[in-house]
């Protein structure tokens, strides 16, 4: 059975426009430059099958292989841009100061995870206690030398770009994205339990969570909140024994607040 290229001409047998047919492409699809085009479509993307009528799939439009690949591409550039490592090359191992007293643990366990990442990873701790900058250590580690497939980001900038794939101008579906998420090789979400406790919000989330639990899907999870406020049924998964060994409390002060002091110490010597 061949393929006919979407735009090709008419065949001399007018079935009449009706609802049902599929918009077909126009010729101006069709590069007139010379350029290398798809030899099944003809750069449309989309072609019809050389069928006899009667056929099910007589007049139908189908995808070509050359525009599945075109969006499979958009939605890996939508997987990084949803992923912002790029404002957190700077958090490595390298650059994670060990000497603060209550991360030395938390350290030594962000590392060896990040080295072969299995299972879950919690990590608990108040504002700028450093479990951020591990997080996005064990991203940036991973992306380069082990899973190479990794989302890192914020729940709250997750939720909201989910919302904004429903937009007119979101040129990846939902759909497309919200799969992506769920079976990306390994997920860092940050900041849990700050995200905007909408039902919709909520339902999203524990939605991914629950299909990376069942499916045993590497992914590292940072919060501030108290293990308690976590929902219900999110926090039931991250404590499972089988899939998470053991929720790592980092009992460190305010990074920020130490550089801020020392600069003031510095100020005051001068």
């Amino acid at each position: 059975m061949g393929a006919i290229p979407a735009i090709a001409e008419d065949r001399g047998e007018d079935r009449g426009a009706t609802a049902e047919d599929p918009p077909r492409p126009q010729e101006e699809s069709v590069p007139s430059d010379g350029a290398d085009v798809c030899p099944i479509c003809k750069g449309a993307g989309y072609y019809v099958l050389d069928v006899p009528v009667g056929s099910p799939n007589f007049g139908v439009l189908m995808t070509c292989t050359c525009n599945l690949a075109a969006k499979e591409l958009r939605a890996r550039e939508e997987v990084h841009r949803l992923s912002n490592l790029a404002d957190f090359a700077d958090k490595t191992f390298e650059t994670f100061d060990q000497t603060v007293p209550g991360v030395e643990g938390a350290y030594e366990r962000a590392a060896l995870y990040a080295r072969s990442p299995r299972g879950w990873l919690v990590l608990f701790g108040n504002y700028g206690c450093g479990k951020t900058h591990l997080a996005a250590a064990i991203a940036n580690y991973a992306l380069i030398h082990t899973i190479h497939q990794v989302i890192f980001a914020s729940v709250p900038d997750l939720l909201d770009h989910l919302r904004s794939t429903f937009g007119p101008t979101s040129e990846v579906g939902y759909d497309a994205i919200f799969e992506r998420i769920r079976n990306i090789p390994l997920l860092v979400l940050d900041d849990l339990g700050t995200e905007n406790t909408t039902p919709w919000a909520r339902e999203k989330l524990y939605q991914i969570i629950n299909h990376r639990y069942n499916r045993k899907l590497p992914t590292v999870i940072t919060s501030n909140c108290k293990p308690e406020s976590i929902e219900p049924r999110i926090f039931s998964r991250m404590t499972d024994y089988a899939l998470c060994e053991e929720l790592i409390m980092i009992n460190a002060g305010d990074y920020r607040k130490r550089s801020l002091d020392q600069r003031v110490r510095r100020r005051k010597r001068w």
